[in-house]
């Protein structure tokens, strides 16, 4: 076996990896060895010199500074090309038809948050205490009764979060969702390389150094798990996708597939106007009659501050990781290779030098591989952004208490925040500061809560409508 190993690496001067061999026992072995066939020594090869070679500063200040406002549906525009109420409409007989499934990516651990879980466990209702996942999956469940149809829910894991998250689903029984209409899966993993050399680096003897290859890794382990045949096969043509840190996020909303559906569009993309020019968002654009994302970090302040004649940002939509997609489109594109690039980036990484010894390194050290899922945009045909109000669609839960937002006790608040405005839509009065939580099984949204409500209803305590 060892033989055959070598031969994989030698070429690539990767031999070092197999330096402990003879030390493993033999499940250690097999471990490793599974590992090392994994791995595409060429691309890792290739990727490292691209990286090396450093040249896409130039590059990226060139696209950037042709950056344009893209093509998008802003909140109570009249200049819209479609009205709310036809999106609406659209989007409604999609759903009714059975034609909307759902992607949800829930790689993440709770780090950040001191949790060391995956994060779609972490129980966020501000009065229920319901998880991330069970919100997410109630929305899902809600929506397929409200159009009478089912909604498949494609949920993709990563390593460190597949097996518990399995489990907790299987423990919960679903929170409600059939079986046959969840699918989990787990995205695919790259090698951390040394910067200077490209070597692989080793967490221990026995084990590469290996991290999630970013949430761009969905379309490459959706057709590898074989989930997106089976959305072909049910009939899918779109699906809504989200990231699982969003509480808020209007899943299946029949708005955003409607405009998405009338523009033609093969990627729709939900984003929030920027606060100021340096915000710490990805910056969706236009370039050369095609949408992409510029990262804040590579956004040229100059061009991150102009305004248009009436004062506004030119680059002034954010993004926030919710998308619509065309099956057809994701097919397409997963039969590509290069569908999708891998961004570098350079992090400190703990590893194992030749004698065995552990190293923590106190400055960057190793380069890692991701992909993203915006990087989709150039060759989606008529993408589109529609701006949606953070207040009623983002509040995304990163960060441990004590910083300014995006904490636990902020996210709540946004969440209490929307409901009681929902409520007093709906004709209740309801007391400053109380927590209240609607679950999505009693309602989606205002609309269908007012039919719920007597006008007048006071909620005076902390109330859970479920």
């Amino acid at each position: 076996m060892k033989e055959e190993l070598l031969a994989l690496l030698a070429p690539f001067g990767q031999q070092h990896v197999l330096a402990s061999w003879d030390t493993l026992d033999a499940g250690q072995q097999a471990a490793l060895a599974a590992e090392i066939r994994a791995l595409d020594c060429r691309l890792i090869q290739r990727l490292h010199r691209q990286a090396a070679d450093a040249g896409g500063a130039g590059d990226i200040r060139d696209v950037a500074d042709r950056a344009a406002s893209p093509p998008a549906f802003r909140l109570d525009s009249p200049s819209n090309r479609f009205a709310p109420q036809e999106a609406r409409q659209r989007g409604s007989e999609a759903l009714r038809a059975g034609q909307v499934g759902v992607i949800l990516v829930a790689g993440g651990q709770g780090t950040r948050l001191g949790f060391d879980h995956p994060k779609g466990m972490f129980s966020i209702g501000p009065v229920s205490g319901k998880s991330l996942f069970q919100i997410h999956v109630e929305k899902v469940l809600a929506a397929a009764r409200r159009y009478v149809v089912r909604i498949p829910l494609c949920l993709m894991t990563s390593p460190a979060t597949h097996a518990e998250t399995v489990e907790f689903f299987a423990r919960h029984e679903r929170f409600g969702l059939p079986e046959e209409d969840l699918h989990i899966f787990c995205q695919g993993t790259m090698p951390a390389v040394d910067a200077a050399t490209g070597e692989i680096l080793l967490s221990e003897p026995g084990h590469i150094a290996l991290s999630p290859d970013g949430h761009g890794g969905t379309l490459a382990a959706l057709a590898r798990s074989g989930a997106l045949e089976d959305l072909g096969k049910r009939g899918i043509r779109q699906v809504f996708y989200f990231q699982v840190d969003n509480p808020l996020v209007a899943v299946c909303g029949a708005e955003f597939i409607g405009y998405h559906l009338l523009s033609g569009s093969e990627m729709s993309s939900q984003v929030v106007a920027k606060r100021e020019p340096l915000e710490k968002v990805g910056n969706v654009v236009q370039v050369d009659g095609r949408l992409r994302v510029i990262e804040y970090i590579d956004l040229p302040e100059e061009v991150a501050r102009r305004r248009a004649a009436d004062g506004s940002l030119l680059v002034w939509a954010g993004s926030i990781a919710v998308h619509v997609f065309d099956v057809a489109f994701l097919e397409r594109m997963a039969d590509r290779a290069d569908a999708l690039p891998f961004h570098v980036a350079r992090k400190k990484v703990p590893y194992v030098d030749s004698s065995g010894r552990k190293v923590t390194p106190e400055a960057p050290n190793a380069i890692k591989f991701e992909r993203f899922i915006f990087d989709l945009m150039p060759a989606a045909a008529n993408a589109i952004v529609v701006e949606v109000d953070p207040a009623k669609g983002f509040a995304p839960l990163k960060n441990a208490p004590g910083e300014k937002q995006d904490t636990p006790e902020w996210v709540q608040d946004r969440m209490a925040a929307l409901h009681a405005q929902w409520l007093r839509q709906a004709g209740a009065q309801v007391a400053e500061g109380v927590a209240v939580e609607v679950s999505p099984l009693f309602a989606l949204d205002a609309e269908e809560l007012a039919g719920k409500i007597k006008p007048g209803t006071r909620v005076n305590s902390p109330t859970y409508l479920g």
